[in-house]
């Protein structure tokens, strides 16, 4: 998440709007609304031990300023750490934890994994089950980004695939993709979701013809990435060599931004993003 996505994701609230109003029937005429029955599990945490599988996740560390660019891109106001009081196994869970606290010049800590170099995948079916907190300035998500990752300097190049962001109160989550395409590019669709708190299951469904995404198994939204190009369709993803690589996954809690903006006297802290297990499904 950077600034220029930010930016585009601001600038493309139109889209993310008008597809809203009509969720299912915008993005999925010409999609089975259904997940794929025939799927095979190939990699998964169910967060079941006392720790976290260091084999499966590390960690990105600090405030994200590089340059000009502060605040992992979208001027956030957390410190990213790795320690436990942000990121823990509890009860089957993983609990990513953000504090109101003086450490490191920042005034906020959470945490973000990241499963680069460890567990990265090309196409199948990617979910999990996680429960979210509903409070002013809190940025969850579970998105994806490809592997050829380095730094800001290769986003959008890279890719990016957000299977969840949430932001807020409001019980709205969204999905989205970006790329370049002679030039930055963002496509994606908001969806209401009964009680947000509670847990639901977030998936998306990739193949080299098209990316679905899923609350609940409800589909939300679909975007065509095959080669055949369909003149004036909204969903078909031109240029999108990005999304043909193998992607590594995160999870995280930011505070505050360009999108949530500031916390403020509602928010609870600390606040608890719960991740129930992350699974990864080979697609028949």
């Amino acid at each position: 998440m950077n600034k220029k996505r930010i930016l585009l994701k601001l600038s493309s609230l139109l889209l993310f709007t008008s597809v809203f109003l009509s969720p299912l029937n915008a993005c999925a005429e010409t999609f089975y609304s259904k997940p794929s029955e025939k799927m095979k599990l190939v990699w998964s945490d169910e967060f079941d031990g006392s720790e976290i599988n260091k084999d499966n996740w590390t960690y990105d560390i600090g405030k994200g300023n590089n340059g000009s660019n502060n605040g992992w891109g979208n001027n956030e106001l957390q410190y990213y750490t790795d320690r436990s009081e942000n990121s823990r196994i509890e009860n089957g869970n993983l609990v990513i934890e953000a504090h109101k606290e003086n450490y490191n010049g920042s005034d906020y800590t959470s945490a973000r994994l990241k499963s680069k170099e460890l567990k990265e995948f090309t196409y199948g079916r990617i979910e999990a089950r996680i429960k979210l907190p509903l409070d002013q300035g809190l940025w969850p998500a579970f998105w994806m980004l490809g592997s050829s990752f380095t730094g800001d300097d290769k986003w959008p190049y890279c890719g990016e695939i957000d299977i969840m962001e949430h932001v807020n109160k409001e019980p709205v989550v969204s999905g989205a993709l970006h790329w370049d395409n002679n030039g930055p590019q963002t496509f994606g669709q908001s969806v209401t979701v009964e009680n947000p708190d509670d847990y639901h299951v977030y998936a998306l469904e990739w193949t080299k013809n098209y990316i679905k995404w899923y609350v609940d198994d409800q589909l939300f939204c679909a975007a065509d990435i095959s080669d055949i190009i369909i003149p004036n369709l909204e969903r078909n993803i031109k240029n999108n060599d990005a999304f043909h690589q193998p992607f590594f996954i995160l999870l995280n809690m930011a505070v505050g931004g360009n999108w949530p903006k500031d916390p403020d006297d509602s928010t609870d802290f600390p606040a608890k993003m719960y991740v129930d297990y992350v699974r990864v499904y080979e697609l028949n």
